[in-house]
């Protein structure tokens, strides 16, 4: 398996485009800009991009997916209680951009709590971890964990947006990220990796 991490969109999300070597079938988590840059680089990766898996609907991990649509024929799954994320798009980016509005993103596949995906022999799993958003999704490839805006190094996602709940984002990363192995690496939507063992230990805001 290969992991490609671009950094990208207005305020520089985490895209992670995941790479069975063997057959060349990929998903790509998160999909935060139209950049042809950023597209030209997943084709010259050579891959067979098979699903786009959002970790929620905010603006600024979805504005790419029409583009990567039209350029690879590929759909976007995000969890359907998103929808109303993904409705105010528009809003958000004038409210912390003072940007244009970008149109309403079209999706029309849904994820759902223990779903999985497969490239090749990977399997993605989808783990439900409302707080961030109702919606928050992470996905489990593997040993490794894409955590979105849930969990972040030495930090959770912000709560105070609509629909925030950080008694819901405590209790769905302790009752369901900290119970994998320590051992598991996390990429976040922003900023770097870290392990599931290295947050129970040093996470302050989560040794509550």
């Amino acid at each position: 398996m290969e992991i490609k991490t671009f950094v990208e969109g207005p305020i520089d999300a985490n895209n992670y485009l995941i790479i069975d070597e063997k057959t060349k079938d990929a998903v790509l988590i998160d999909c935060s800009s139209a950049r042809p840059e950023f597209i030209k680089a997943v084709k010259d990766s050579g891959v067979n991009l098979k699903y786009i898996l959002l970790t929620h609907g905010h603006f600024d991990h979805l504005l790419g997916i029409d583009a990567f649509k039209e350029a690879f024929g590929v759909d976007t799954y995000v969890a359907e209680d998103d929808l109303t994320q993904v409705k105010l798009v528009p809003d958000m980016m004038q409210m912390f951009l003072g940007m244009s509005p970008a149109p309403v993103p079209a999706i029309v596949n849904f994820v759902n709590d223990g779903d999985e995906f497969k490239i090749g022999d990977i399997v993605i799993k989808a783990i439900s971890t409302p707080g961030h958003t109702k919606g928050g999704m992470c996905y489990l490839v593997e040993s490794n964990l894409f955590s979105g805006d849930t969990l972040f190094q030495g930090s959770v996602g912000r709560c105070d947006l609509l629909e925030g709940d950080l008694k819901a984002i405590v209790k769905s990363i302790k009752e369901k990220l900290f119970t994998l192995s320590e051992d598991t690496k996390v990429y976040p939507g922003h900023g770097a990796s870290t392990t599931i063992g290295y947050e129970k230990k040093y996470n302050e805001i989560l040794n509550i």
